[in-house]
């Protein structure tokens, strides 16, 4: 029984990898140990192996782990790189960004007596000043029409008292003349009676 199980042992191991495929010199590092193990001489439960076979594969073990720690030294060293980059972009990111919020709030705004101020509350302060003067000038425009209606009203006043006062002059004037008729002509018969 103990042939059996070492046969199917023997052939799972050589489907698993030909002896033939194995070598000290290529290969993996993995596929290198296995060569080793494969081809030491046992002893009891010890595999013998040979001293410039441990030697070989420690150096390519050695080798093997150098490449990696210079492969992830690389990688380190383009990680730290990208790393700047991303930094350097997102500065640039940043300064971009607030130089559209400066530009935005520059177009969005408008310099009115030396203030900055959104182009809505410039039309609205606009508009209220519009406003403002368009009532002024309705005001006006009543207190014109009101004064002048007045002014009319005192001229056609001023008129008629000038008639009268015409009228009553020369009303007086008539009688002032004809007093001093009847005073001349008083004097004219107090001299002919006389």
């Amino acid at each position: 029984m103990s042939c059996i199980v070492m046969m199917m042992e023997l052939q799972v191991n050589a489907q698993q990898t030909p002896i033939q495929e194995l070598s000290l010199n290529e290969g993996t590092i993995d596929n290198q140990f296995e060569f080793v193990i494969r081809r030491s001489n046992s002893w009891q439960d010890f595999k013998v192996i040979k001293k410039n076979w441990m030697y070989t594969l420690k150096a390519h073990t050695i080798d093997s782990l150098n490449a990696l720690h210079e492969q992830l030294d690389s990688t380190r060293n383009v990680v730290s790189q990208q790393k700047s980059e991303i930094d350097e972009l997102r500065n640039n990111l940043n300064n971009t960004q607030s130089t559209l919020d400066s530009t935005n709030l520059e177009k969005d705004s408008m310099a009115l007596f030396g203030m900055q101020m959104s182009k809505g509350a410039y039309n609205t302060l606009l508009w209220s000043i519009v406003a403002g003067l368009f009532i002024l000038l309705l005001v006006f425009i009543f207190k014109f029409r009101s004064s002048n209606a007045i002014t009319r009203a005192a001229k056609r006043s001023l008129e008629e008292t000038e008639q009268e006062f015409e009228e009553h002059r020369r009303v007086a004037l008539e009688r002032e003349q004809k007093v001093r008729r009847q005073l001349q002509d008083e004097i004219n018969k107090q001299k002919g009676i006389s």
